[in-house]
């Protein structure tokens, strides 16, 4: 055969396999790639997506085509309505601190540095919340920064249920004060839409952003992952004055 003919068909080898694909219409959605060097652990948003203002999820107009090629337009364009705390996401210090919150930490002017980084995925006593006691008994060394906190509700697959469940597991006070005080962890994040148990709600998010060091990152799908050390990578939307956002996290061994 031609090397030049040859040549053209491997360029357009690639194009028709495509082509066939695309026939099926059927996109991809991954949770983990590469046998397990990449692990997303964010959920997906759906209509169902829980959040705590909610018993039903956010709703089916959390995205809404504004133009639609179904209705003539040349173009999809939408438009997306939903919670900053739903699902996936961050809490600024200006969710439980007013003068933080007027003062301007929010989403925007949180550190990248403690979002991305080596991270130690723990799994937690399942008949528990997170208490001084639990903390103490984890024994996380010093130096680790970054801790995921595997805990009941993952178990329970809270967050594949869109009502809100005030039964989940999460950090006491003490617990929260154990953390601040005797680790060097700067991102805490859980397998609930907060970090705190229901009880503790205030107390331990105070706790947590009073010094504006400790990023929460709530809500994440741990499921099905072995405990260890991996390198974690979340990165909120930079908006401007929001104390919260939902956030794409993943973890690369």
């Amino acid at each position: 055969m031609n090397p030049q003919l040859m040549f053209l068909m491997l360029l357009l080898l690639p194009c028709v396999v495509l082509s066939s694909q695309d026939s099926e219409l059927i996109p991809p959605r991954w949770d983990v790639y590469d046998n397990g060097k990449i692990y997303d652990i964010t959920h997906r948003i759906t209509a169902a997506t829980p959040t705590g203002i909610s018993q039903t999820g956010i709703g089916e107009d959390y995205l809404r085509l504004h133009d639609s090629m179904r209705n003539g337009s040349d173009y999809n364009f939408s438009i997306i309505k939903l919670p900053a705390h739903s699902g996936t996401h961050v809490d600024a210090p200006g969710h439980f601190y007013e003068n933080y919150y007027e003062a301007g930490f929010d989403v925007d002017s949180l550190d990248l540095r403690v979002l991305n980084g080596p991270a130690l995925l723990v799994d937690v006593p399942r008949d528990t919340n997170i208490t001084a006691e639990v903390m103490k008994s984890l024994n996380i060394p010093k130096g680790v920064r970054r801790v995921l906190f595997r805990t009941l509700n993952t178990d329970r697959r809270l967050m594949w249920e869109k009502r809100f469940d005030t039964s989940y597991v999460g950090f006491t006070k003490d617990g929260a004060q154990w953390l601040k005080d005797n680790t060097d962890i700067k991102l805490v994040g859980t397998d609930y839409l907060s970090v705190a148990a229901y009880d503790h709600l205030v107390s331990a998010h105070r706790v947590f952003l009073k010094n504006r060091e400790i990023i929460l990152v709530e809500g994440l799908k741990l499921k099905d992952i072995e405990a260890g050390i991996y390198d974690v990578h979340c990165l909120p939307l930079r908006l401007y004055g929001a104390e919260g956002c939902p956030i794409r996290c993943v973890l690369i061994k």
